[in-house]
């Protein structure tokens, strides 16, 4: 399906339209109406939850990353445009608000280890302590943030890989790609015997 940004989603010749479930409720949510903002909360909020978990891979910094989101969704509600699913854009949202959560941890753990540091609390790194801080014990979790974003979205959300694409603000052939790459290390983790 091309897009033209003035007028939305245009069909070329073998395209299906695509119709979104939320259509209505997302129309009237933009037009103000207050309920139905509620009932794309309550019908999205468990995915919103889903993914930020698989992407900080904590429930206490997937319950900050959904509430965020659900406060960041009050602000660009009238900014959807109808382009992708409702789904796709909100998941999109959802990556976002994890990568800047992640940002923001990064910032403070990095602070906190200088000042503790400076104040002789502690030992400076050495590099050696960077291998034991995996932040999730899985295959997953070792791979690189771009990857590991492909795989929550295309395997644990069941996303095609246009949907991931819309949502990660990529191009379809680089999830594709990303997946290939996720197949070819997971495969050769397991040739190794790890």
């Amino acid at each position: 399906m091309a897009l033209s940004s003035a007028q939305g989603p245009r069909l070329l010749p073998g395209d299906a339209p695509t119709v979104d479930p939320d259509g209505e409720l997302v129309a009237a949510a933009v037009a103000g109406e207050r309920p139905a903002f509620e009932a794309l909360l309550r019908r999205h909020y468990e995915r919103i939850y889903r993914v930020a978990w698989r992407m900080t891979g904590s429930a206490a910094d997937a319950e900050d990353v959904a509430q965020e989101v659900c406060c960041t969704l009050v602000q660009k509600i009238g900014t959807f445009r109808h382009q992708a699913r409702f789904t796709t854009w909100l998941v999109g949202i959802v990556v976002n608000a994890c990568s800047d959560h992640h940002r923001r941890i990064a910032a403070l753990t990095r602070l906190r280890r200088h000042l503790a540091t400076v104040a002789g609390l502690a030992r400076a790194p050495d590099g050696r302590d960077l291998h034991g801080r995996l932040w999730l014990a899985s295959a997953i979790a070792k791979l690189d943030r771009p990857l590991r974003e492909t795989v929550v979205l295309v395997v644990g959300e069941d996303m095609s890989h246009a949907e991931a694409a819309a949502a990660l603000g990529v191009a379809e052939s680089t999830v594709s790609w990303r997946m290939h790459q996720v197949r070819r290390r997971l495969a050769g983790s397991t040739d190794d015997g790890r």
